[in-house]
C-alpha cells in the first residue's frame, strides 16, 4: 500500500519528465540556487548502480528517487553499496545563515551524486534541483551547489468560497507548488457568497439554499483532510481560511444571526472547535478584514479560543483588532505599523493578488519584488503570498486558471521568495533595456519559457517571450480632451530614425500609467491628463504571412464589475493600434457594451482567453504604432478604473 502511494505521488510530481529536457542544465533551474558552481565532466544516470541511504527517516525520499529515475529507463536498487556510480542521500549539516531546515548541498561528480540536508524536506529540494539538472541524455553536469531560501513562507492563495473549485483542480495547483519548492498553501473556503466547508455540527451551513453560485458545492470533511495529506506529502501546509467576522454572509443566511451577535459568537466557537479537533493543521486563518467590529470581544475571546486549542493564529491587515500573537498577512499598506513591533510577524500579500494583474506584468512586477521590502526574511518578516481572488462569476472553475496569470505568476514568485532580493518599489514594466534590472529580467524569462515548454504544455500559462520588442514612445501630445485628435506620428511620413524618442521601453505589455498610482510606478514619470502618447515598433517576417498577436488596452480585473468595450471600439479611450499604416479593427466582442455585472462572467475581454488577432504581414519589417489617448485619470467609477495601458505581442 505505502509503495503504492509512493507512485501515485510519483506520477503527480514528474508526469512530465519524460518530456525534451533542455541541453544547458543551468537555464532550465527555477527557482535558481543560491549558489552554483559547475565543474568539469558529467555523471550518466545509466551508469547508476545504487541509491545509497544513511538515515532510516530518508526511505520516502529514496523510494521517490527510485520512482523518478524508473521513470527514465533506468532501475537502481536502494541498497547498502561501497562502490561508485551512485546516488547517496544524507543527512548532515548545510553551512548557511537563515532556513537550514530547508537547506541543502548538492555535489555531482563523474563518479557519484551526493544531496545533504539536515533534513528529509531539504533532501526533496535537492532531488527536484537534480531533476533540472539532468538533460536529454540522461547526463548530470558536474556542479555543487549550495542551496536555500531566502524566506521561509513561500505561499500561494486560492479563493474557492466565491467560485467553487473541485478537488482535482486544487491537487493540480499544489502539484505545481511543489515543483518549484513553494511551502504554503492558503486555502479560503468561505465567503459572503457561499460556505463551502461541511460541518457535522451545523450542516445547514452547507445547505445550497444559502449559496448564491455553485449551489450544493462544498468540501466534504474527507475532502479537506484529503488536501492536508495531499499537502504534507509535499512538503506543503495547508493553511485554512474561515473569514469572520466579515465576509460571513453566508453564515447569516444559514444560522439566521450574525457572527458578532452573542447567539453568533457561540455558533463561531463551536465551529472552531469541530475544525481544530477535526483536522491536523497548525494554523487557522481567520480573516477579519473589510468589516466594521461591532463586538469588540469578538476577535480576542475567537483568537484566545484558537490557541488554546493549540493552533497559531493569521488574520489580514488592514484587519480588526488583533492580538499580539497574531500573524498579519499584509493586503494594504501597513508595513510600516507592523514591522515597526518586533512582536508582530507578517507576511507580505501587498500588490500581489493575481486577480488584478495582467498576464505579461504579472511576471516582470512579481519577478522584480522586494517582499516585506527585505532582501531575506526573518523570524518576523516570514515571506509572501501571492492570492488569487476571482471576485466575478466564472462559467468554470478552469476558468479562473485561464483568466489569471496562475501559473507563469507562480514561477515568478517562487524564484523571487526563493532567492530574495529585488527591486525597491513596485513596478508594472520592464523598463529600458540597458538596466541591471532588466537584463535579469531577460535571464529569467528564457528560465521561464524554457518550462513553460516543457511543463506546461497542457495546462494554462498566459505569458510568451516580450523581451525583444522594444518601443519608442512619443508624446505627451496635448489633446484638450478630444481623444481622437490626430498628431504627426500618425503621418505615414513620420521617419521614427529621425526623431529621437521621448522615451525608450521594452516589453509586450507596456502601462504608462497604473491605476495605483503612485504605489505602483508606470512608465511616465509625470502622466498627463488629456494628452496622447504613441508607441512604435517594428516586427520582421521571414515572409508575408498572417500572424498571431496578443492586442488589449484594459486588462480587465477578475475582481469588478468593469464594462465591457463598446462594439467597434478596443476600449473608452479611443485607442487603436496600426500595422504598416492599417488599423487593426477590434475583436466583435461577445458582450459589446455590456454593463458591469458581478454575475456575468467575463468572456473574451482580456486578451489572453480570447482568440488571437490575426494580423498580414509582409515579407521584411513591419512598423507598428499604437495610439494610447487618454482624458480623466478618473474612472467612470471605482468599477472601472483607468490603467492607461496597451499589449502588443506576437504569440
Amino acid at each position: 500500500m505505502r509503495i503504492k502511494k509512493l507512485l501515485v505521488l510519483f506520477l503527480l510530481y514528474t508526469v512530465v519528465v519524460k518530456a525534451q529536457l533542455p541541453s544547458k542544465s543551468y537555464s532550465n533551474i527555477i527557482p535558481l540556487p543560491q549558489k552554483l558552481q559547475f565543474n568539469t565532466g558529467q555523471f550518466n544516470l545509466k551508469d547508476c548502480k545504487a541509491i545509497i541511504v544513511k538515515d532510516k527517516s530518508l526511505a520516502k525520499e529514496a523510494s521517490w528517487l527510485q520512482l523518478c529515475l524508473k521513470n527514465l529507463g533506468f532501475n537502481v536498487p536502494i541498497k547498502n553499496y561501497r562502490g561508485t556510480d551512485a546516488i547517496i542521500l544524507q543527512l548532515g549539516k548545510v553551512k548557511v545563515a537563515i532556513n537550514s531546515n530547508e537547506a541543502y548541498d548538492l555535489a555531482v561528480t563523474t563518479k557519484k551524486i551526493t544531496v545533504t540536508s539536515q533534513s528529509d524536506r531539504g533532501i526533496h529540494y535537492g532531488i527536484e534541483t537534480l531533476k533540472l539538472l539532468t538533460d536529454k541524455s540522461h547526463h548530470v553536469n558536474a556542479c555543487q551547489i549550495t542551496d536555500w531560501p531566502a524566506f521561509s513562507w513561500r505561499g500561494y492563495m486560492i479563493d474557492a468560497g466565491r467560485n467553487f473549485m473541485p478537488v482535482a483542480l486544487l491537487k493540480q495547483q499544489i502539484d505545481v507548488m511543489a515543483r518549484y519548492k513553494l511551502n504554503v498553501f492558503h486555502f479560503h473556503f468561505t465567503e459572503d457568497i457561499a460556505w463551502r466547508l461541511e460541518s457535522k455540527l451545523y450542516p445547514q451551513l452547507t445547505n445550497p439554499e444559502t449559496m448564491l453560485r455553485n449551489k450544493g458545492s462544498f468540501y466534504t470533511e474527507a475532502d479537506l483532510k484529503e488536501l492536508i495529506s495531499y499537502c504534507k506529502d509535499r512538503y506543503i501546509t495547508l493553511v485554512p481560511e474561515i473569514d469572520m467576522p466579515g465576509h460571513s454572509a453566508a453564515f447569516k443566511r444559514a444560522m439566521k444571526t450574525d457572527m458578532q451577535s452573542d447567539s453568533g459568537l457561540v455558533i463561531v466557537k463551536n465551529i472552531i472547535r469541530e475544525f481544530c479537533s477535526t483536522y491536523d493543521v497548525p494554523y487557522l486563518h481567520i480573516g477579519a478584514d473589510e468589516v466594521k467590529i461591532g463586538n469588540k470581544n469578538f476577535l480576542p475571546e475567537v483568537t484566545r479560543l484558537i490557541e488554546s486549542l493549540g493552533k497559531k493564529v493569521i488574520g489580514w491587515e488592514p484587519g480588526g483588532n488583533f492580538a499580539e500573537s497574531t500573524i498579519r498577512q499584509l493586503w494594504m499598506e501597513g508595513a510600516t505599523k507592523v514591522s515597526s513591533n518586533k512582536n508582530i510577524r507578517y507576511i507580505d500579500s501587498r500588490h500581489l493578488y493575481l486577480n488584478h494583474m495582467d498576464p505579461l506584468e504579472s511576471v516582470v512586477s512579481i519577478f522584480n519584488r522586494k517582499i516585506c521590502n527585505l532582501d531575506n526574511g526573518s523570524d518576523v518578516a516570514l515571506g509572501g503570498v501571492i492570492c488569487t481572488w476571482p471576485d466575478r462569476r466564472v462559467n468554470k472553475p478552469e476558468d479562473v486558471l485561464i483568466q489569471n496569470p496562475v501559473y507563469p505568476a507562480m514561477l515568478a514568485f517562487a524564484e523571487r521568495s526563493w532567492r530574495g532580493g529585488g527591486t525597491n518599489g513596485w513596478i508594472a514594466n520592464i523598463g529600458a533595456g540597458d538596466t541591471k534590472a532588466a537584463k535579469a529580467f531577460v535571464e529569467f524569462e528564457k528560465r521561464l519559457l524554457q518550462h513553460k515548454a516543457l511543463y506546461f504544455a497542457r495546462l494554462p500559462f498566459p505569458y510568451v517571450k516580450q523581451t525583444d520588442l522594444q518601443w519608442k514612445l512619443y508624446g505627451p501630445f496635448k489633446n484638450e480632451g478630444v481623444l481622437t485628435k490626430v498628431f504627426e506620428v500618425e503621418n505615414q511620413n513620420f521617419n521614427v530614425q529621425n526623431e529621437p524618442a521621448n522615451l525608450n521601453a521594452v516589453g509586450g505589455t507596456l502601462i504608462l500609467r497604473h491605476w495605483w498610482t503612485p504605489l505602483v510606478k508606470g512608465l511616465l514619470d509625470n502622466p498627463e491628463e488629456n494628452t496622447t502618447w504613441y508607441a512604435i515598433t517594428r516586427i520582421w517576417s521571414d515572409k508575408d504571412e498572417n500572424r498571431d498577436f496578443w492586442i488589449g488596452f484594459n486588462n480587465f480585473s477578475r475582481s469588478y464589475a468593469s464594462d465591457s468595450p463598446k462594439a467597434a471600439t478596443w476600449d473608452d479611450r479611443s485607442s487603436q493600434v496600426f500595422v504598416n499604416s492599417q488599423p487593426i479593427l477590434a475583436p466583435a466582442w461577445k458582450q459589446a457594451g455590456l454593463k458591469g455585472d458581478m454575475e456575468q462572467p467575463l468572456m473574451d475581454e482580456g486578451y489572453e482567453y480570447r482568440k488571437p488577432a490575426k494580423i498580414q504581414l509582409k515579407k521584411g519589417w513591419n512598423k507598428v504604432v499604437v495610439k494610447l489617448p487618454i482624458g480623466s485619470f478618473k474612472g467612470t467609477d471605482w468599477k472601472n478604473p483607468q490603467k492607461w495601458m496597451f499589449t502588443f505581442v506576437p504569440i
